[in-house]
């Protein structure tokens, strides 16, 4: 909990965004982004060799085009969100002091940390807005934090914010945002769509290396074996958003999304799933992307952009993404109350 007048630095970590919706820019940032060993997990040699030889003769070309579908005239739609997001927190928090993070990109996490030190902070807390928990994401930016705050003589004490997936706040907030957006609308279907991962990513975060997709149901309940599992996360989130909602649940699917590579990733795909239901008869089609708490490139144009056009190329007839957290008002409110108890 926070102590009255405690003089609290908060860091609101997120993945990052290109500085500019061109190739150049957006080489750097892929090149920062996948040069992560908790990204691409492979060794030093095979990660040099895909990143250098496949991804960035083409890929930036192919994510500054995506990225200039959704640039507004303020710059990347992540930062101006989030930036809303800080602002909105200080009114809650007025004691805190707040900066963004970005894990790849800038404002960086290291200059986050020195800018909150140098404000003379009796405590950092580290905030990864990632509802639920992955290597990739959480694991990440909190091994950067660590690592750079460990060069200090002087360290201060550290909280985390951790997973939120299932916390009242966090689904509170999303039903806020979703409920009269799907009460206009009237989908016929509700997908919830999350960011995908290599299968062994999840594999690897079993501590039993029997659990986790080796066996039906095994992200059904809660053990130790699956405590941060990625899929268990996202498929609890569906779940206790499905009822808050009143959603049938026979009328809702949970997919992946963001596939890269010829691994095989998290089933079933969020490309595959929309493509096949006009074909069943759905025609209004509703996507929530409740793995990310600001809008970005995977919401605004992977989901909003090319997924409207490939379910209405399909036969769909209406498609509706809903908007993320973002800075509303309940999710300002929620996020701040989850900081409070740390």
């Amino acid at each position: 909990m926070f102590r009255e007048n405690e003089r609290v630095g908060i860091i609101l970590a997120n993945t990052g965004t290109t500085a500019a919706p061109r190739p150049k820019e957006t080489r750097a940032y892929l090149k920062q982004f996948l040069s992560d060993p908790r990204v691409l997990d492979l060794s030093p040699l095979k990660r040099w060799l895909i990143l250098n030889l496949f991804i960035l003769p083409t890929r930036p070309k192919q994510s500054a085009e995506a990225f200039s579908q959704i640039w507004t005239n303020q710059g990347s739609p992540l930062l101006i969100i989030s930036d809303e997001l800080r602002k909105g927190l200080e009114a809650e928090l007025p004691n805190a002091v707040i900066q963004l993070g970005m894990r790849y990109g800038e404002p960086s996490i290291p200059h986050a940390i020195d800018q909150l030190l140098a404000a003379d902070i009796e405590r950092l807390v580290i905030a990864p807005l990632f509802p639920q928990y992955a290597s990739a994401t959480i694991g990440s930016v909190l091994e950067l934090a660590y690592t750079h705050v460990a060069k200090r003589w002087n360290v201060p004490p550290i909280s985390v914010l951790p997973p939120f997936y299932g916390e009242e706040d966090f689904l509170h907030a999303w039903a806020e945002v979703s409920r009269p957006l799907l009460r206009e609308f009237e989908p016929d279907w509700v997908i919830f769509s999350y960011h995908g991962l290599p299968e062994r990513h999840i594999r690897k975060g079993d501590p039993t290396a029997e659990h986790c997709l080796a066996k039906p149901g095994c992200c059904n309940h809660r053990l130790p074996a699956n405590r941060n599992c990625y899929r268990m996360h996202c498929l609890a989130t569906s779940r206790a958003l499905i009822e808050r909602l009143a959603l049938p649940p026979e009328r809702c699917a949970t997919t992946f999304q963001s596939r890269l590579g010829r691994d095989r990733w998290l089933e079933p795909s969020t490309d595959d799933t929309l493509r096949e239901l006009p074909q069943q008869g759905i025609k209004r089609l509703a996507v929530m992307c409740p793995a990310f708490t600001a809008d970005c490139l995977e919401t605004l144009e992977e989901i909003g952009v090319r997924a409207r056009e490939d379910f209405l190329a399909k036969g769909g007839e209406a498609f509706m993404m809903v908007p993320s957290l973002n800075s509303h008002p309940a999710w300002v409110k929620g996020l701040a109350n989850m900081l409070r108890r740390l």
